[in-house]
């Protein structure tokens, strides 16, 4: 027996599958449900009620093939005086065959006719009575009727209704069949439950709601003439009536301001967090189910197929149905093969299922020709229009979500297949389509997150002792970032959606802006602001597409960085945008992977003072632009590829600081170059290739600080120390094993870098530079440091871990400015000093000795 359970469960399944389910197919389901009770019907009427009855015939020997079944034929005066002589029982014209009597009335006929045949003697020179002699009881009968009801009932008379239960059976299948297929049931299902939940979704009403309200302002300032929608900026000055699309600014496009959305009551924005979540992962669930149902037509091809089968079905039932319709008679002939046991060879039957039959063929060939008419219109709107496209045209003219996606394939199919059930579903569900929609949602929800409370605490003070804030991965930039009106640095990294309203004009401490892999819009009224406000930008992409194109229009911009790639396959030609609107911009670094430089940075030539290139190891081969970058004071060239000091640099007359770290250089003969560049003060040469320092070095006469660590130098020229101005002194990481006493002629030198070397003794004249500050000594060979250290009275930084040491010199305590912090040795070899010297060199500090300091 089934549960209750069980059987409710059943009246689940066509709610489930409604919304799928045309008028046409939902009318053929009733249909079939019809036909479905008339084959019941049917069979119910035929197991209890249909049998025939049968009557011998005496057929004429002349017509013994012919015999009419309207007639009965007459027997003979003679054969019945003869059967009376014989004592035969006469049987009357109304046969003894009925079953419901009871054996008592089957013996009192049975001693009638023996009474019969005994008056017959009596009566036999009367006239003959009517009628048969049969010889037949009432078990014959019965006999004859089983066969008859095989032998002369034509097939259809008996199985008709057992065909309609079929037919109907496969109807009902086949108009269901793709619901129950495992390769579309799996799409139905999941397809329908997240129809279910976008119609029902608070945000699909609220996102509509916005759009009524959007509406309303811009039918409200049409009638009063005034419009929102700003002027445009374009890179050429001019203004375009176009506004920017939702897509990131592209390089070569002109720019425009973002038409501001309409101010939406607080009531309409507010959404609770759990249907946020919630909406938040039906817009995923779409994506993703457009990406697996889009790219086949399975579903489509099913449904078409089904509708095929179905009406070729309708045509063969109805076809056989017609021809067989006239062998359903009531009267029928019978020719069984007993005429040995009962005499006869010819019966006459009657089908009492007859006339009951023919009328319920009748109205099944009705249904079933409607239900032929329906399968056909399917057919005709199947195949009438392209079902495997979908437009939302008209849920894009009424709302502003003009961003929905048209679809195709199986996803088209479905909504067509919604349409038909009602078209609601497919406007809420687009909804769910359009990107618009869910940086709405994503809006909402960011803003309800982040709050202003909560960005404050994330609110610190950087190493330029200004307020920063860094915002990571989040969805948006929240609103209430324009209320941290003291703001200073704003860092955004790996934000999708980032957008500059009219509110970040409150922010007027903003000097510093950080878009790293930030796609960023601008409105025109937050555009003029940044404008005129914005010092400093970074920008970190990956494709030179990225960079907004309001980048460039900047115009009280000082410091521009961009990160990222400015040489890829896209970009054969190296574009950078026009940055003639720059006028105020001095820095400009490029951290990238150029064959060339840019030509359009020559139209900062006259203002640009210092320009970085780290190129992450692309050879850059073309410098000739710069020759005309006369105003340059810094140049960085890192990571370049270089092998020589480029030509170009040698006329730039106002450089003051070289930087050519991390290149292939091996040799440095072009140095003496740079005596004609009276202003060069700091030269950094390090992390390269480079053997030896050629005399010639010794004409650069302005040199105040000279990099050479992480090369392969051996040894250092006299030349090197006759550099009156030089203070800084960097070699480290060389393979030095003498320090020449020519080192302390440099009377200014303040920092001497010489670690990782192979020193083993220290020259005396070293401590003559009594204006040392720092001296990195660390990881050489010295066994001894001298006690002349002393005199180096100005010394704050010493580094000596790495040696050979077995002690330290007491004299060390004159440094009076050395501090435990600041020297950097062994546990073991500090505590050898004196414990005066050891508390004077500890004291005024709070930082912990340890390894390493």
């Amino acid at each position: 027996m089934f549960t209750l359970t069980e059987v409710a469960s059943l009246n689940d399944i066509q709610p489930t599958y409604r919304i799928l389910k045309p008028w046409w197919d939902v009318f053929m389901d009733y249909l079939g449900l019809v036909m479905l009770m008339l084959a019941i019907f049917a069979m119910t009427m035929q197991i209890t009620k249909d049998q025939v009855a049968c009557l011998p015939c005496l057929e004429d020997p002349d017509e013994a093939s012919g015999a009419k079944p309207d007639s009965f034929p007459q027997q003979p005066a003679q054969e019945t005086a003869s059967a009376a002589s014989t004592g035969a029982p006469v049987v009357s014209t109304i046969p003894y065959i009925t079953k419901d009597l009871p054996d008592e009335a089957v013996h009192e006929i049975h001693v009638t006719h023996q009474h019969t045949a005994v008056m017959s003697d009596k009566y036999a020179n009367q006239p003959a009575p009517t009628g048969i002699r049969t010889n037949l009881d009432y078990q014959q009968y019965i006999f004859v009727n089983q066969i008859c009801y095989h032998v002369a009932l034509p097939w259809y008379s008996k199985y008709f209704p057992y065909l309609t239960l079929i037919h109907t059976i496969v109807l009902m299948v086949s108009s269901n069949f793709w619901f129950k297929y495992p390769k579309t049931s799996s799409k139905i299902e999941h397809f329908v439950s997240i129809l279910g939940r976008c119609f029902e979704s608070p945000w699909t009403t609220k996102a509509l709601s916005e759009t009524a309200c959007e509406d309303s302002e811009e039918n409200k300032q049409r009638l009063t003439g005034t419009s929102s929608v700003p002027k445009q900026v374009s890179l050429e000055g001019k203004d375009e009536s176009t506004s920017v699309t939702s897509s990131t600014p592209m390089l070569g496009v002109k720019f425009s301001a973002d038409k501001p959305i309409a101010e939406v009551p607080s009531s309409m924005t507010i959404l609770d967090k759990k249907d946020g979540e919630q909406a938040k992962a039906l817009f995923e669930k779409v994506r993703k189910f457009r990406a697996h149902v889009e790219d086949s037509d399975f579903i489509y091809k099913l449904y078409v197929a089904q509708t095929i089968v179905k009406t070729v079905k309708f045509i063969l039932i109805l076809s056989y149905t017609s021809t067989f319709m006239a062998k359903i008679n009531f009267k029928h002939n019978c020719e069984p093969d007993i005429k040995q046991l009962t005499g006869y060879r010819l019966f006459y039957c009657t089908h009492n299922m007859a006339f009951m039959l023919n009328k319920l063929l009748i109205s099944y060939m009705a249904l079933i020709l409607i239900y032929g008419m329906a399968c056909l219109y399917s057919l005709f709107w199947v195949f009438r229009r392209p079902l495997k496209e979908y437009s939302f045209e008209k849920v894009r003219e009424e709302s502003s979500f003009s961003d929905i996606p048209d679809v195709k394939n199986d996803f088209a199919f479905l909504l067509h297949m919604v349409d038909q059930y009602d078209q609601l579903y497919s406007k809420r569900f687009g909804v769910f389509l359009s990107e618009v929609s869910e940086n709405k949602l994503r809006e909402i929800s960011l803003n309800h997150e982040w709050t202003f409370e909560k960005l404050r605490q994330l609110v610190s003070r950087n190493t330029q002792d200004q307020q920063e804030l860094h915002l990571f991965m989040i969805s948006g930039l929240p609103n209430a970032v324009f209320d941290l009106t003291d703001l200073e640095v704003l860092k955004l990294e790996l934000i999708p959606e980032v957008r500059f309203s009219a509110k970040v004009s409150q922010m007027t401490s903003l000097q510093e802006l950080h878009l790293c892999h930030c796609p960023a819009k601008v409105e025109q009224t937050g555009f003029a602001f940044l404008r005129d406000h914005l010092r400093c930008l970074h920008v970190k992409f990956t494709d030179v597409a990225e960079i907004p194109t309001w980048v460039y229009l900047l115009r009280s911009l000082r410091e521009l960085n961009l990160i990222g790639n400015l040489s890829s396959e896209n970009n054969k030609m190296i574009g950078l945008e026009s940055m003639r609107d720059l006028r105020h911009l001095k820095t400009l670094c490029l951290k990238s992977n150029l064959t060339k430089m840019p030509t359009n940075i020559t139209e900062l030539s006259p203002h640009l003072i210092k320009l970085v290139v780290h190129n992450d190891g692309t050879k850059l081969v073309v410098l000739n632009s710069l020759k005309k970058m006369t105003s340059l004071i810094e140049l960085e060239l890192q990571s370049c590829e270089l092998e020589r000091i480029p030509h170009a640099i040698f006329s730039l007359t106002n450089l003051q600081e070289l930087d050519l770290k991390s290149n292939n250089i091996r040799t440095i003969e072009e140095i003496i170059s740079f005596q004609h560049i009276k202003r060069l003060t700091c030269l950094k040469l390090w992390h390269n290739k480079i053997i030896t320092i050629p005399s010639s070095i010794g004409q650069v006469k302005s040199l105040e600080s000279l990099h050479l660590s992480h090369n392969k130098l051996e040894s250092l020229p006299p030349a090197l120390f006759t550099l009156p101005k030089l203070r800084h002194l960097d070699v480290g990481h060389n393979s030095i094993s003498v320090l020449p006493p020519d080192i302390g002629l440099l009377y200014n030198l303040q920092h001497l870098a010489i670690n990782s070397n192979k020193l083993e003794v220290l020259p005396k004249p070293l401590f003559r530079c009594t204006k040392l500050k720092v001296l990195c000594l660390g990881y050489n060979e010295l066994q001894v440091l001298p006690e002349t250290v002393g005199q180096l009275v100005q010394l704050t930084q010493l580094e000596l871990r790495g040696n050979c040491l077995d002690r330290l010199p007491a004299l060390l305590g004159n440094c009076r400015l050395l501090r435990k912090n600041g020297l950097v040795v062994e546990d073991h070899l500090f505590d050898t000093l004196p414990g005066e010297v050891k508390e004077s060199i500890s004291r005024e500090t709070n930082v912990s000795f340890t390894s390493g300091l």
